[in-house]
């Protein structure tokens, strides 16, 4: 057996055992995607020491940094939740709207509110409030028509965000592994993003709402600890990491002669400090006098803390994963691969993003481990690290199906059956995955 057939064999025979615990044995991703990193590197004939320090070393330089991405962006969530600071932004836009104009406002709010916010905390905090404006609205039985036309542009709006968009996990990890200019990918991101989630919410949301029927699902309503902030406090908390990041390229634009004088900007570029100033900075905007009351502070930092531990140590089994395909010479194969002309860099890393996000059901693992298998063919091909990072994003959405806790997060919230949710959440994620990539690579042709 050649050593590339035996590496592309044990890699795929080590996911595949990953994607059967998940599966079939119903077990966390964390533990899981460890078992699969350890099959690979024991099938590709790794010492199990050497195996043990690759998963060791992925899994560290993965959290590095990320961790702390992923815990001051669902405190920052929890944030707009509890004080219903989010709520009050979206409320305010729908309330001003027409039925017809409502799908679109829908995505708007997503798109906006989605920025500083996990998807899963985005679905969480809007579509409440999504479906609450739909009764409003509503003629006599036209309700649930209504309320789907509103929740799956709102969803097409936090998806395309989480895959595209800097400062959420996913872009931020494969920015870094692919060395691309943060505020470059953050445009191209935006300029991709939008008439992405437009294509996959308010026209594909409003066509597929006609043919389905969902039942009334069972919504809770978080209780605010406060009342509500005003929208221009709200919309300073949800846009000020991403004005912050903006801000820290501010040096590289202006004339030599005054960059000395904002060089100091440039450390807001780090997304860990835009972000923790973002946080210091919503704590008072959102909660007033009241931030500083011991249960404010509790029942904050629990909220947001609670599903920090699963989504971190999943996405550090992801890197541990990605390291050992890396050391057992997967990124190496492909970059032989792609140096030879055999399939463009770009589509390459959609292409992979796919196979680990139908593998393990997860965006951001399957962002991890595209992105540290892919420096050597962005290397190789000379292709723009910027749009690497947008086709890698764009390939981790891919046809959200059973493997994914958010595929029943979603389900629950529009209140279809399994069948129905992928005609309509499965459908709309491969959309926007599709209709990404066209755009990504008509974006890299011109650029």
């Amino acid at each position: 057996m050649s050593e590339d057939l035996r590496l592309v064999l044990s890699a795929i025979a080590g996911i595949g055992a990953a994607i059967g615990l998940i599966v079939r044995g119903r077990f966390h991703p964390f533990l899981a995607l460890l078992c699969g990193a350890f099959l690979v590197g024991i099938l590709d004939g790794m010492p199990m020491a050497d195996a043990a320090k690759a998963i060791q070393k992925g899994a560290g330089d993965v959290l590095g940094g990320t961790g702390l991405v992923v815990a001051l962006g669902l405190s920052l969530g929890s944030m707009l939740q509890l004080s219903d600071g989010a709520g009050a932004l979206a409320r305010s836009a729908l309330a001003r709207c027409r039925p017809a104009a409502a799908p679109w406002m829908s995505m708007g709010v997503a798109l906006l509110i989605g920025l500083p916010l996990f998807f899963e905390t985005g679905v969480v905090l809007l579509l409440p409030i999504v479906a609450a404006a739909a009764t409003t609205m509503a003629q006599p039985g036209d309700e649930p028509r209504l309320r789907l036309q509103l929740m799956l542009p709102a969803l097409a709006g936090l998806t395309t965000l989480h895959a595209l968009v800097p400062p959420h996990p996913g872009p931020l990890i494969a920015i870094d592994a692919l060395h691309a200019d943060l505020m470059r990918t953050l445009i191209y991101g935006i300029a991709v993003g939008i008439p992405t989630a437009i294509v996959a919410g308010p026209i594909f949301g409003g066509w597929v709402a006609r043919r389905i029927s969902p039942s009334a699902p069972v919504i809770e309503l978080a209780e605010p600890l406060v009342a509500a902030p005003g929208v221009a406090r709200s919309l300073a908390s949800v846009l000020l990491p991403v004005l912050l990041i903006s801000a820290g390229q501010i040096a590289a634009a202006v004339p030599a002669g005054i960059a000395p004088y904002v060089a100091w900007l440039g450390a807001l570029n780090d997304p860990v400090l835009a972000l923790m100033i973002a946080n210091l900075v919503a704590m008072p905007l959102l909660f007033g006098r009241r931030i500083g009351d011991a249960g404010v502070q509790a029942a904050l930092w629990s909220d947001a803390m609670r599903p920090a531990g699963a989504i971190i140590l999943a996405i550090g089994a992801g890197g541990a994963l990605k390291q050992v395909l890396v050391s057992a010479g997967l990124a190496d194969f492909l970059a032989h691969i792609a140096a030879h002309g055999a399939i463009p860099a770009i589509p390459m890393a959609w292409a992979v993003a796919v196979c680990i996000r139908l593998a393990t059901g997860s965006a951001t693992v399957a962002t991890i481990t595209a992105a540290g298998i892919m420096p050597g063919v962005v290397a190789a091909t000379g292709a723009s690290p910027e749009w690497a990072v947008l086709a890698i994003g764009a390939g981790s959405v891919f046809f959200s199906h059973v493997n994914d806790p958010g595929f029943w997060l979603v389900r629950s919230y529009l209140g279809t059956s399994t069948q129905d949710t992928f005609k309509t959440w499965s459908v709309l994620e491969t959309i926007v995955s599709l209709v990404a990539l066209a755009l990504i690579l008509a974006g890299s042709a011109l650029t």
